[in-house]
């Protein structure tokens, strides 16, 4: 049976990350981590200083550099491309800044019918730069592919209405509740985006593509259901024919998994709050499950992080048994900024083993 890896561009049909997002038997358990590019790597730090965090996103080759750190640092199975949520919006025209210990912050926040319709649409030449660098890192990279990504429309539309990061969200639920049908074609222009800044980056070369919906957590499944599931639903569609694996993730969305699954992804990500074994009821057979250390663990001392490896391997050796497709050991959200990179280089090594 043909394997959906042979058909990425750079044929990496022995990539043990594609294999396992594939359905395929990897030739050892794959592992990456989100927000490996960077925050704990002092050359991250060191190449960064002075450097504003979206000017780095634009800039091809420093986003190829930082992209690589983890690669030779860690020897991970896969890349993802370093850049930011909000970068597809800022390539359109919206104006925004990455604030530093704060986020994303939008000067003019989404809060009318008129403020949607003004929204402008991202064009794939204003996002060069960021494909300029996926080209660099293909040719950088070798048989270690490389996962593209974007924040899905809900997460990003929580931004722009909110105006930065929210604790609850309240403004984003009024228009979602008060006013769907402002609330749908504010989604409707942001999955539009998503889609042509993830064909961007596939046309560039990307070996998978991830889409983050960081804050759908904050929902209500049925909520999630009728204001956001079409529109993830929609991206994962437009994606199909490219063939490559399609990853869908969010934080505290245990409760969302079903439908999130349900949205078309290959691999569905599960956070440190759930175990894989209860996740694969939940998402169903027949897809692979990412997942799922806590970050916070990876502070604990080494006996700690190896049990709990060992323990994640074990849980998703029994999903694998109850019918997922494929098992990549990641953490269960990003790694945090004070982590000790020996603890990560480490359990890469442990990973590999188990």
């Amino acid at each position: 049976m043909a394997v959906m890896s042979t058909y990425t561009r750079r044929r990496l049909s022995d990539a043990p990350f594609l294999a396992a997002a594939t359905g395929a038997t990897p030739a050892r358990r794959p592992v990456w981590f989100m927000r490996q590019a960077g925050r704990s790597l002092p050359e991250y730090r060191e190449v960064r200083a002075g450097i504003g965090m979206l000017e780095s996103c634009f800039d091809p080759e420093l986003v190829c550099e930082i992209t690589m750190q983890p690669i030779r640092r860690h020897g991970v199975d896969a890349a993802i491309l370093f850049s930011d949520i909000v970068v597809p919006l800022k390539a359109a025209g919206i104006d925004l800044d990455i604030v530093a210990g704060v986020g994303p912050v939008v000067t003019t926040p989404v809060r009318t019918a008129a403020d949607i319709q003004a929204l402008p649409r991202l064009r794939p030449e204003e996002v060069g730069a960021v494909t300029d660098g996926v080209r660099l890192l293909v040719e950088e990279l070798g048989q270690t592919p490389l996962i593209g990504f974007a924040g899905a429309p809900f997460t990003l539309a929580s931004y722009l209405v909110e105006g930065g990061p929210s604790k609850n969200h309240e403004r984003t639920k009024a228009m979602m509740h008060g006013d769907p049908t402002a609330w749908h074609a504010l989604l409707g222009v942001l999955t539009d985006i998503t889609i042509v800044f993830l064909r961007a980056q596939l046309e560039a070369g990307v070996d998978a593509v991830q889409l983050f919906d960081s804050w759908a957590g904050a929902l209500s499944l049925a909520d999630y259901r009728r204001y956001v599931l079409p529109h993830s639903e929609r991206v994962f569609a437009e994606l199909a024919e490219a063939g490559v694996p399609r990853i869908h993730f969010g934080v505290g969305t245990g409760e969302l998994l079903g439908a999130m699954g349900e949205a078309g992804a290959d691999v569905v990500g599960v956070d440190w709050r759930l175990p894989l074994t209860e996740a694969v009821r939940r998402v169903g057979p027949g897809k692979a499950l990412q997942g799922n250390l806590d970050p916070a663990v990876l502070f604990a001392g080494w006996p700690v992080v190896e049990a709990e490896a060992r323990r994640i391997a074990d849980e998703a050796d029994s999903a694998l048994a109850m019918g997922a497709a494929g098992h990549i050991f990641n953490l269960g959200h990003g790694v945090l900024p004070e982590t000790d990179p020996g603890v990560l280089t480490a359990l890469v090594e442990l990973v590999h083993e188990l």
